[in-house]
């Protein structure tokens, strides 16, 4: 992957995450000055055993650095996580010695939903997210925040032409294309999701584009019991990857 610029993370637990990979990715964490309790506490202790600069600031100053994000008194300096390549993609999945589990997203753009399916995806094992460069949300900083460390332990692929990589995954790689449709006829439960599989997920509201649709092996939904008509993206991606999940661990 490509050398990643520096960046604001933001929020205790994200800071947490960031200086559990050691002080050669976080170079500095700045905390709200006035602020005091044991949870940020927690955060200066780490940093200082790792021996990386604190500072303390005013709230306005981490406002600023931080705008429109919740930071909860605390930002480091880190190394950006960086989105892998279509190279990338191939050598991780050369090298696995377990059938893959990939989580595909075509066109999301709401970076809190992204930032959710990356928590979910790192939760289940997942061994990368896939997404097309245009018209997707990248590795923002609030992408960043909401994953809670996630960003820097998933791989996040980013492809050129995603339908040209869902082929390469199907012929290369053998990976089987579960897409999720609400028409579709078969549910999330009847699907076998124990083998090498790709969960394809469509954009808020829209859900996925005809070529990709087109590309799926297999279509399935989700029950819907009550009233609403469907999920927020990251809701469903989140139930359908504890269902392989659930399935992988019995197998």
């Amino acid at each position: 992957m490509s050398a990643s610029p520096e960046h604001w993370t933001a929020g205790i637990h994200a800071v947490r995450s960031a200086l559990g990979h050691g002080r050669e990715t976080v170079h500095e964490v700045l905390v709200d000055a006035r602020r005091r309790d044991r949870r940020l506490a927690a955060v200066v202790k780490q940093a200082k055993e790792l021996g990386i600069p604190i500072a303390q600031v005013e709230r306005e100053r981490l406002d600023k650095l931080a705008p429109g994000i919740n930071h909860q008194g605390v930002l480091a300096r880190t190394e950006a996580p960086a989105a892998g390549s279509e190279n990338d993609l191939d050598d991780l999945l050369l090298a696995l010695q377990e059938p893959p589990l990939l989580l595909i997203l075509d066109g999301v753009t709401d970076p809190h939903n992204l930032g959710a399916c990356l928590r979910s995806a790192d939760a289940v094992g997942a061994h990368a997210v896939i997404a097309p460069r245009d018209k997707s949300v990248g590795l923002t900083p609030t992408v960043c925040k909401v994953a809670s460390g996630a960003a820097a332990n998933v791989p996040f692929i980013q492809v050129t032409n995603l339908a040209r990589t869902l082929r390469h995954l199907q012929e290369q790689h053998h990976v089987f294309l579960i897409g999720t449709a609400d028409e579709a006829e078969q549910s999330l439960f009847q699907a076998d999701l124990s083998g090498p599989i790709g969960i394809v997920m469509g954009a808020e509201g829209t859900g996925m584009r005809r070529l990709t649709r087109e590309h799926c092996d297999q279509l399935i939904s989700l029950p819907m019991m009550g009233t609403v008509e469907s999920l927020n993206v990251s809701v469903a991606t989140g139930i359908c990857l504890y269902e392989a999940l659930r399935q992988r661990s019995i197998g």
